[in-house]
């Protein structure tokens, strides 16, 4: 529980929020070279039309790659990658042509045609399913025992949390149906999985390991496939195998102490987002667009000052997060700079928007694993200084810990986080994600924030560490292996 002391001064920064930012910002180089302005100029051309929502592969990712490397080439950070600012690796990607995606349901004398657009598909492989018989059971039921709809499609409520789904059928579930159809009438449509990367040599990933799941959103679909006696016909094409060179922005701001200099705190995000679905355009303006400009602004706000940190400071961008983390998990893998001399990673992640879901959060951060590391005591402090609030969400912070390109770092030992203003807010992945719905002072206020906790972490000597904690255990073993 926080002291009474320090609860009186954060309800007294955080009513005199602007003073106290203004205060800072005037005696502090760094954070009055970090502009709102700034930020909205770099965002309403990464988040524009012309970028066509960054899809990962795509031109207007290659387009956002090249505009992110001409930002750290304009502030003077040194190129990091084997290509000058671009950490290249090439890939296999898997597209289906949904033209060729079917299914069909014959139920009380009435056939229902589920269109492409109101499913998504977990399944890498060509299916074909023929009139099969549809068998509904629910979902503990399956889980126990599924066998009777062995070969058939077997149709299963999605349960109200999605994590419950997933931790189950990767788990708990043994059935051998030809098909494994969720219905989930909360969404309205689908058609986000319909492309896939592989790493070179990753035949492991190429083919399905657990059930094939066909998500279902169409009400007519939904009501047809719970139908006594329903039978049903389902055709989902194999992928087209192409190859294609993916990037990640690295640059670096070298340090000042001959001793230090030699150790790397990283502040990271990713630039992707979701392309074109369904014929229009999902910008991605705060996810992440928000974070990489925050990425940008900050590495130009610290490179632009006489006097270096003392530790040499990373500033990454990653492709290919919506697709799975692949492109820090690629970082994870093949990293530019040494994991062991790396002691920290704050990853910025929907920083923008300020309507959270639960209500509005000015002047406010949130941290995946507030618990986990002292990189949370270095934002807490720096947020004191600039009256914005470092937070725990008690539900999300734990559980989101795992969604963002931080546990690439984490998985290997590096403290490593992600920092958000909301978890949740009403365009996230939608196609109204626009950058004119960010709040850019707050996105300022909070990154002068950042820069701040950033510096300060470079220039003490005493680098992060993993706490001893039960969620962090395995993060503090991986440290251990690094020494």
């Amino acid at each position: 529980m926080r002291s009474l002391a320090a609860s009186i001064s954060l309800a007294f920064l955080a009513t005199a929020g602007i003073c106290t930012s203004v205060s800072a910002q005037s005696n502090d180089p760094v954070a009055a070279a970090i502009s709102a302005q700034s930020l909205k100029g770099h965002l309403s051309f990464l988040a524009s039309d012309l970028l066509e929502g960054r899809g990962t592969p795509s031109r207007g990712l290659d387009l956002a790659a090249e505009y992110i490397a001409a930002q750290f080439r304009r502030a003077g950070l040194e190129p990091a990658g084997d290509d000058g600012y671009f950490q290249t690796s090439t890939w296999d990607y898997a597209q289906r042509d949904m033209s060729q995606f079917v299914f069909s349901v014959q139920a009380g004398g009435q056939t229902i045609v589920v269109p492409a657009k109101a499913v998504d598909l977990r399944l890498r492989d060509a299916l074909d399913v023929k009139s099969a018989p549809v068998v509904s059971m629910a979902w503990d039921a399956a889980m126990a025992d599924a066998s009777r709809a062995d070969g058939q499609i077997l149709v299963l409520p999605m349960p109200k949390d999605p994590r419950v789904a997933y931790g189950d059928l990767q788990k708990k579930f043994k059935g051998k149906p030809a098909a494994l159809v969720l219905l989930d009438p909360s969404k309205k449509q689908g058609g986000d999985v319909n492309s896939w990367l592989v790493m070179e040599g990753d035949a492991a990933r190429r083919t399905d390991a657990g059930p094939r799941v066909v998500m279902v959103y169409d009400p007519a679909a939904i009501q047809a496939l719970g139908s006594a006696g329903a039978v049903a016909t389902l055709h989902v094409p194999g992928p087209t195998i192409s190859k294609v060179k993916l990037r990640n922005v690295v640059g670096v701001l070298r340090g000042s102490d001959p001793a230090l200099k030699n150790t790397y705190v990283m502040l990271t995000s990713h630039y992707d987002h979701l392309g074109i679905r369904n014929g229009e355009i999902y910008n991605g303006a705060n996810d992440d667009g928000s974070g990489t400009v925050s990425v940008i602004e900050i590495a130009s706000a610290l490179a632009a000052q006489k006097e270096r940190p003392k530790r040499s400071m990373v500033f990454m961008t990653f492709f290919g997060e919506e697709l799975g983390l692949v492109g820090s998990r690629y970082y994870g893998k093949h990293p530019v700079f040494p994991f062991k001399d790396t002691v920290a990673d704050l990853n910025l992640e929907q920083v923008g928007r300020t309507d959270d879901s639960e209500g509005a959060n000015v002047n406010g951060a949130n941290v995946t694993g507030f618990d986990f590391s002292t990189v949370t005591d270095a934002l807490a402090r720096a947020g004191q200084q600039y009256g914005v609030r470092v937070w725990k969400h008690e539900k999300n912070s734990d559980l989101y810990f795992a969604h963002s390109d931080n546990q690439s770092l984490a998985d290997v030992g590096v403290p490593a986080h992600t920092l958000s203003v909301a978890y949740a807010f009403p365009d996230y992945h939608g196609k109204d994600d626009h950058w004119d719905k960010i709040d850019y002072d707050n996105m300022a206020k909070v990154d002068r924030m950042v820069a701040t906790a950033l510096r300060n972490i470079a220039n003490d000597p005493v680098a992060p560490t993993w706490k001893n904690v039960p969620n962090a255990a395995k993060y503090l073993e991986a440290s251990k292996n690094l020494k």
